[in-house]
C-alpha cells in the first residue's frame, strides 16, 4: 500500500491544521546511526531511530523505496523539478564529453541525487475546486416548487429536465438528510436525490419522521436577516460598547489593580511585562483615536442621553449616583456595570476541552468529538471585523450544534472598540457559554495586524480589551488563550495572567510554546505549571503534546492545572477523550475508525449540504483532517505504548488492508478513503496536500 515515511513533522493549528517539515526518506543502514532501546516493554533486538516510534518487527517494511506522485505537486514545484532534471542531464552530458566516460563520476557542481527527491515545506496558495456556474445551478425557488420572483431575468436554471441531463451521476447509498429529517431541502440538486424524488421530479416527504423532527433546530447561532441588515447598514446599536470602551480608556491606569504598588516598588515594576511608555503610549494614542471616532455620534446625543451614559461606570470602579429616571422595566446591569471580581466564573475543572482549531475544528468534527467524550467545545477562530460586517462565511464558523452543551466562541482582533462591539453582539444575538480571546495565533497574516500572539507583546492593550469586553458581556464569562510569549528567550505569560485575572477573565489556557517556536520541540509544561501558580485562584488550563491518558494524568497531577485542552492530539486520535475518561488504551479497529469518518461525512453533508458543492466541501475538510489522522499508530502495532505526539512511524503495514490504507501519509490514499465515503471524485477534482512531502508514495 502507498505510504510515505517522513522525518519530524511540525503542525500549525492556526493555519488550518499543520506546518509540518517533512522529508521523504527511508530507514537504511547508511542513513544515520540507530539506537537500541533497552526498555522492558521493547524487545532487545528492536532497533529504533531517534524520533521514530517503536513498531513491532513483523509490521515493518525495511526495504520500501518511496516514489514521487507528480499528481499531487503544484505547478511551480513541477517546473522546479523539471529544471533540476534538465540540469542533471546536462551535467551528465558534459562529463561524458569532457572525460570520455559515461558521466557517472562525481561532479561537485551537480546536485546530490538524494536532494533531488526531497520535498519540504508547505504548498502555498493551494487551488480550490471551481464552483459551478450560475446558469448550471438549479434556481432555489424552482427547487422548492415555488414561483421565482425574478422570472426570465433569473441567472439560475429553471429547467429541471435540462439540469438532470447535466447533473453528475448519483452517489450510491441513502440520503442522510432524508433518513434523519424525513425531508431533504436540496431536492433535485441532492447527489442522493433518487432516494427522495418521484418519477416527475417532485421531492418526497416522509411525514412521520418530518413531523417528529421539524420542531428541532439543526443549528444555533445563525444570523437573522434583520440583524444582518443592521450590520450592513451600520445601524446596529453599539452605544453601550462605545461608552464602556471610552470609560476604560479614560480611567485605565495601565497597571491593573496593583498599579500603585508597582509604582512604589521599582524592582517589581522592572519585572513587569511592559512599561507605559514608548510603544505602549503610541498604541494607546492610536486606540484612543479609533474609540473617539467610534463614539463621535454618541457625543452629539441630547442631554438626556448624556446623563444616562454618565450612570455607566468602569468595571472595577465604584458605582456613581445618578438622578436619571428611566421608564419601563430595566435591569441592574443597565445602570451599574458588574465589577471584574463580580463576574460569573466558569467551572470547567477536570473537564475535557477540545481546542478551537482553524479549518479542521469545524462543526462536524466537533460533533464527532462530542460523541467520543469531549465535554467543552469552542468554535473556530473568527475575526471580529468580519463578524461585525455580517460576513456569512465568518458567521458559519460560530454555528453551534444542540449537542454542544458547553460551547464557546473564539474571537481574534487587535482593538478594544471592535472587540467590545463584537462581544456585545455575540452575547445579545447568539447562544454562547463563554467568549475566548485568541492571543496565541502565530501566523504572519494575523500577527502583523496586531492580533493573535501579537497581543502578548502589548499587555496593557490586552488588559484594556479584557476590561472593556467584561463590561458588556454581563454574565457571560470571558476566557483567554495564550502562548508562552512571542520570543523563545522571553516568557511573559506568567506576568500577563495576574493582570487578566484582575480584569475579570474567568479562565486562561496556556500553550507551552512561544510564537517563534510554533510547533517545534516539546511543549514546556514546567512553565505552564508556573503560569497556573501565578493565576491562582483563577483556573488555568494547559495545552500541548497530549496524546494519551497517561500524559493527561501526569500534567493534571504534577503541574497544578485545572484541566487540559486537547488540540493536535484530538485531530490525530479523536477517541482520546474516551481513553482519558475510561483510563485505557483503545486498540480501535480500522472498521471502527472508518465508522468515525462516516459519521463525519454525514455530519458534513448536514452542515455543508448534500448537493455538489456540499459534497465537495465535505470531501475537502475530510482530506484536511486525514492529514492528521494518518499519523495515528494502532496500539496493536506498537512495540511500546503509548505513542508520543512527536514520534513518527517508519514505513509499516497494518493488520489488514484498510488499516494499511489509513496509515498512509500519501495524499493519493486519502483521496481513496474519501471515495469510499463520498463516492468518486468529480472529473475536474483538484486537491494539493498542505505539505509537499505528502506527494510521496
Amino acid at each position: 500500500m502507498d505510504r510515505e515515511t517522513t522525518s519530524t513533522q511540525h503542525d500549525d493549528e492556526s493555519e488550518g491544521g499543520t506546518s509540518q517539515s517533512a522529508s521523504a526518506s527511508i530507514l537504511s543502514q547508511e542513513e544515520s546511526k540507530t539506537i537500541t532501546l533497552s526498555c522492558d516493554t521493547i524487545s532487545k533486538d528492536t532497533v529504533v531511530k531517534k524520533g521514530y516510534a517503536a513498531i513491532k518487527k513483523e509490521f515493518l517494511v525495511e526495504d520500501h523505496v518511496p516514489s514521487l506522485s507528480a499528481e499531487y505537486l503544484s505547478s511551480d514545484m513541477k517546473m522546479k523539478m523539471s529544471a533540476k532534471e534538465e540540469k542533471a542531464a546536462d551535467n551528465a552530458t558534459d562529463n561524458k564529453d569532457e572525460d570520455g566516460n559515461d558521466g557517472t563520476v562525481d561532479n561537485e557542481g551537480s546536485e546530490p541525487p538524494s536532494k533531488k527527491a526531497k520535498l519540504k515545506g508547505r504548498n502555498k496558495q493551494r487551488p480550490r475546486n471551481e464552483r459551478i456556474e450560475a446558469k448550471d445551478r438549479m434556481c432555489p425557488a424552482i427547487k422548492e416548487n415555488r414561483e421565482c420572483r425574478f422570472g426570465d431575468t433569473c441567472k439560475f436554471n429553471h429547467d429541471k429536465s435540462d439540469f438532470m441531463s447535466k447533473k453528475l451521476p448519483e452517489l450510491d447509498g441513502n440520503c442522510y438528510l432524508f433518513d434523519t429529517y424525513g425531508f431533504c431541502q436540496f431536492g433535485i440538486t441532492c447527489r442522493y436525490a433518487s432516494n427522495h424524488l418521484t418519477d416527475n421530479l417532485q421531492n418526497i416527504v416522509k411525514d412521520d419522521v418530518f413531523d417528529k423532527m421539524k420542531s428541532k433546530k439543526k443549528f444555533l447561532n445563525e444570523l437573522d436577516s434583520e440583524t444582518r441588515q443592521k450590520l450592513w447598514k451600520k445601524k446596529y446599536n453599539f452605544k453601550r460598547s462605545d461608552v464602556v470602551v471610552k470609560d476604560v480608556q479614560k480611567n485605565f491606569r495601565g497597571w491593573g489593580d496593583q498599579g500603585a504598588q508597582n509604582d512604589k516598588n521599582p524592582e517589581k515594576a522592572s519585572d513587569a511585562i511592559s512599561v507605559v511608555s514608548g510603544a505602549d503610549t503610541s498604541v494607546n494614542e492610536e486606540t484612543n483615536g479609533k474609540v473617539d471616532s467610534a463614539v463621535s455620534q454618541t457625543d452629539n446625543q441630547n442631554v438626556t442621553d448624556k446623563s444616562e451614559m454618565s450612570a455607566l461606570v468602569v468595571g472595577g470602579g465604584k458605582p456613581e449616583e445618578s438622578s436619571t429616571r428611566y421608564s419601563g422595566c430595566i435591569t441592574d446591569e443597565e445602570v451599574i456595570r458588574i465589577r471584574p471580581e463580580e463576574c460569573k466564573k466558569i467551572d470547567l475543572k477536570n473537564k475535557l476541552y477540545l481546542a478551537p482549531l482553524t479549518t479542521v475544528g469545524n462543526l462536524p468534527f466537533r460533533r464527532v468529538c462530542k460523541g467520543l467524550g469531549a465535554e467543552v467545545t469552542c468554535g473556530e477562530m473568527s475575526l471580529v471585523t468580519q463578524l461585525l460586517k455580517a460576513k456569512q462565511s465568518e458567521w458559519s464558523l460560530i454555528k453551534r450544534h444542540p449537542s454542544e452543551d458547553i460551547f464557546g466562541v473564539q474571537v481574534c482582533g487587535s482593538y478594544p472598540d471592535t472587540m467590545t462591539r463584537c462581544a456585545q453582539l455575540l452575547t445579545e444575538k447568539c447562544s454562547v457559554d463563554f467568549i475566548d480571546i485568541n492571543c496565541g495565533c502565530p501566523i504572519d497574516l494575523i500577527y502583523k495586524k496586531g492580533g493573535g500572539s501579537a497581543l502578548m507583546g502589548k499587555a496593557t492593550k490586552l488588559e484594556q480589551i479584557c476590561r472593556s469586553m467584561v463590561g458588556v458581556m454581563g454574565n457571560t464569562p470571558l476566557t483567554v488563550k495564550l502562548r508562552k510569549g512571542v520570543f523563545d528567550d522571553r516568557n511573559v505569560a506568567h506576568q500577563i495572567i495576574p493582570r487578566l485575572r484582575d480584569a475579570g477573565v474567568a479562565l486562561v489556557t496556556v500553550h507551552g510554546r512561544s510564537r517563534e517556536q510554533r510547533y517545534t520541540r516539546q511543549a514546556d509544561w514546567d512553565y505552564i505549571g508556573q503560569c497556573a501558580a501565578a493565576g491562582a485562584p483563577m483556573p488555568v488550563f494547559g495545552n500541548g503534546d497530549i496524546l494519551s491518558f497517561e500524559e493527561a494524568n501526569l500534567h493534571m497531577e504534577t503541574h497544578g492545572v485545572s484541566g487540559v485542552m486537547l488540540a493536535r492530539g484530538a485531530l490525530i486520535k479523536p477517541w482520546l477523550f474516551t481513553e482519558i475518561r475510561e483510563q485505557r488504551h483503545w486498540d480501535i479497529s480500522a472498521n471502527e475508525r472508518l465508522d468515525v469518518l462516516r459519521d463525519f461525512s454525514n455530519f458534513g453533508l448536514e452542515h455543508w449540504g448534500s448537493d455538489f458543492q456540499g459534497v465537495e466541501n465535505t470531501r475537502r475538510f475530510l482530506l484536511e483532517w486525514l492529514s492528521f489522522l494518518h499519523r495515528y499508530i494502532p496500539v496493536g502495532v506498537l512495540e511500546q505504548v503509548p505513542q508520543r505526539i512527536n514520534e513518527r512511524p517508519p514505513y509499516y503495514i497494518g493488520r489488514n488492508d484498510l488499516e494499511t490504507l489509513m496509515a498512509s501519509a500519501n495524499c493519493a490514499d486519502w483521496v481513496k478513503i474519501s471515495e469510499m465515503l463520498l463516492g468518486p471524485v468529480p472529473p475536474n477534482f483538484k486537491f494539493l496536500p498542505k505539505h509537499k512531502a505528502n506527494a510521496y508514495q
